[in-house]
């Protein structure tokens, strides 16, 4: 029995097979499913993960069919087209020990491509292009494609499917009435708007055989309208249970629902009481999901009865040793996941390859060697930000000695700022991994609170890397040098502000401040927070479990304010932007473009609206008007002959961008 996490490391018994611990790490999509090189970097992949101890991966989604590719990329085939490639994924999993399954997902109405199809003829919200309803002979086609698919997998070496039954794919419209229109025997009435799922679990048991794990994705909240009971949720999970499932994988949510439910804002472990329900109705194991990123809550999940394992996607990614340091008693190693999407899912809905801000090997792990340099270099990092911790812990890693300066009395630079905002608390939680990182760096010496000097940086280095930041742009306003002015670095470091603010600049930093002055402080209510907030109904007898939408006050009266004419949140992440503008929309921040500045004084801000004047009355204001590289250090050094490197801020400062600092700092030392 693991001392620390017990109940995680409980190998989970399913009859044919064991599995060695209760982390799953959760399907997602890569991008590397659609590239030329994809097999051989997913093997290396999901191999690094299973040698970090997960219990049982899942791959990315893959179509059991044309019709039901999701349409991301030229490259894109549906599994039967391409069964025989994977075979170099499983190998590689399986020669490191581990379990893998392969997910397959039909799109259904969310297909990207020209002929999406689905139940009924009922465009989604979220793709322009209307479905095809299919005839009934092409559903039960369907059927015998997943299984055909589910047997292809069996030869190719996977030790199970996940069957995608949640998030809005083709089979939860088929369950949905808001989505199933028809009148045949695969619509109308609940027994019949569940056939096509339970159908396919069963086939897909008769085609593969007892002996061979099938794991149902379940949407056990649906969070649309129109959408299961939770009674019908149980029903559904008992069905599949009766048609062979091994296990069940919680699901959440509707791509399409206007509820956040992966980003940063979402407390930790939010759905667990909807997994609970179904757990105790059904007699298969069931996987809680959705912001479990540390192994403290995973624990906590399973000890309380709430899941019997719980599936992990974007902390895999953070960390491919995730589990093996949870199991070694080395929890604080781990590179916790922070649920910024800012360099995975963003990344996905574009059409690019995903990676994480936090880990920029994943996903890369056979472009990016993490062996030692054969001759070590003795290198000097300015700024222990995100990009130079990045940079000199990998540096160290590589061999190189390095000597690491930070001005400040901390490490952390602009992270201690964001670690402050409501939403954004994990940010700490890299400073806490960096922190670690460097204690275990013999070759990594860290001088804090001394602000490297020429004199400090002509010792002998063979290189200097300046991640020194950015310090905020000053603007040029009549009365800005008033007391009520205060830069956003003063305002997150610490300064109080009034109850009447004015905020200058609508960039992420603008937005953030916002967040900061107007979200309500929880009190250890988080999760109920969270719920009333996002009118979202935990009692079983909703359809949907969306309750009726209500306001949301703040204390204070918050103005955001931009010169140019745009709409506001354009540069805010793809898919956290539209819930952090909502929850400033419902608190009431008036957002206002098209300003001119004319003046600070007693009275507040004087501005212009497209030439019309207005005084807004305020007790603060507080500037967000972009930054200023800091990299004075740069031309000395460079006239002195020493090779000097700037990543970073101190690069470029543009609209603070912690993945690309990030990124620069690590493929930097993985160049030097």
């Amino acid at each position: 029995m693991n001392p620390v996490f017990p109940h995680c490391f409980t190998p989970l018994d399913l009859g044919f097979v064991t599995l060695a611990n209760r982390f799953m790490m959760g399907s997602m999509h890569t991008g590397l499913e659609e590239t030329e090189d994809g097999f051989p970097r997913m093997a290396a992949f999901y191999a690094e993960r299973a040698a970090g101890g997960a219990g049982l991966i899942v791959s990315g989604g893959v179509s059991p069919n044309r019709d039901g590719m999701l349409g991301l990329g030229a490259g894109e085939r549906s599994f039967p087209d391409c069964h025989a490639e994977h075979r170099v994924i499983t190998g590689a999993v399986h020669d490191h020990g581990g379990r893998i399954l392969l997910q397959l997902l039909h799109a259904g109405r969310y297909a990207k491509h020209d002929h999406p199809v689905g139940p009924s003829v009922v465009r989604s919200p979220i793709n322009r292009h209307a479905p095809r309803a299919l005839g009934e002979d092409e559903v039960a086609q369907t059927v015998e494609d997943f299984a055909a698919s589910a047997l292809l997998a069996r030869e190719a070496g996977y030790d199970g499917v996940e069957i995608m039954g949640s998030e809005g794919y083709l089979l939860s419209q088929f369950l949905c009435a808001r989505t199933n229109l028809r009148t045949d025997r695969y619509g109308g009435e609940w027994n019949h708007r569940k056939r096509l799922a339970v159908d396919v679990v069963r086939r897909v048991r008769e085609s593969v055989g007892e002996d061979w794990i099938i794991m149902f994705r379940i949407s056990v909240l649906d969070l649309v309208e129109g959408g299961m009971t939770a009674a019908e949720v149980i029903d559904l999970a008992r069905s599949v249970q009766a048609a062979g499932a091994t296990l069940l994988d919680s699901g959440i949510g509707w791509h399409e629902a206007q509820v956040p439910t992966i980003m940063g804002l979402v407390p930790h472990a939010a759905f667990a009481f909807a997994t609970r329900r179904v757990r105790d109705a059904v007699d298969i194991p069931i996987a809680a999901c959705n912001r479990i990123n540390d192994p403290a809550t995973a624990e906590a999940l399973i000890e309380r009865g709430d899941a019997d394992l719980v599936s992990m996607a974007r902390p895999w990614l953070a960390d491919a040793a995730f589990a093996a340091k949870a199991r070694d008693g080395r929890a604080e190693s781990i590179n916790t996941c922070i649920a910024c999407n800012q360099a995975c899912l963003d990344k996905i809905f574009v059409g690019e390859e995903a990676t994480c801000l936090v880990n920029p090997r994943a996903g890369r792990e056979t472009l990016y060697d993490a062996t030692a340099v054969s001759a070590s270099r003795r290198i000097a990092v300015v700024g222990a930000g995100p990009a130079g911790l990045a940079c000199a812990t990998t540096l160290a890693e590589r061999g190189h000695r390095v000597d690491l300066f930070e001005t400040e009395s901390r490490i952390g630079g602009q992270f201690n700022l964001a670690r402050v905002i409501p939403g954004k608390e994990d940010y700490g939680e890299t400073i806490r991994y960096f922190a670690r990182r460097v204690d275990d760096l013999d070759n990594l010496s860290l001088y804090v609170g001394r602000r490297a000097t020429m004199e400090d940086l002509s010792r002998g280095y063979d290189a200097v890397v300046l991640a020194t930041g950015v310090t905020p742009r000053e603007i040029d306003i009549p009365g800005i040098d008033h007391p009520m002015v205060m830069s956003y670095a003063e305002l997150l470091g610490g300064r109080a502000a009034g109850a009447r603010v004015a905020v200058i600049g609508a960039g992420g930093i603008g937005f953030d401040v916002c967040e900061f002055l107007t979200a309500p402080r929880h009190d250890g209510r988080a999760v109920e927070h969270y719920l009333e907030s996002w009118s979202i109904d935990a009692s079983p007898d909703s359809a949907g479990g969306l309750a009726e939408p209500r306001g949301e006050e703040s204390s204070r009266t918050v103005y955001l304010l931009k010169r140019s004419s745009d709409r506001f949140g354009r540069t805010l992440g793809k898919s956290t932007g539209w819930a952090l503008r909502g929850a400033l929309q419902r608190r009431g921040v008036s957002m206002i473009a098209g300003v001119e500045y004319r003046r600070v004084d007693d009275a507040g801000i004087e501005i212009s609206v497209n030439g019309e004047p207005r005084r807004l009355s305020v007790d603060n204001v507080v500037v967000c008007a972009g930054q200023e590289s800091l990299r004075d250090l740069y031309e000395p050094l460079r006239a002195n002959g020493t090779p000097t490197y700037l990543v970073g801020g101190a690069e470029l400062a543009a609209e603070l961008d912690a993945r690309r600092a990030i990124e620069q700092g690590f493929t930097l030392a993985q160049r030097l």
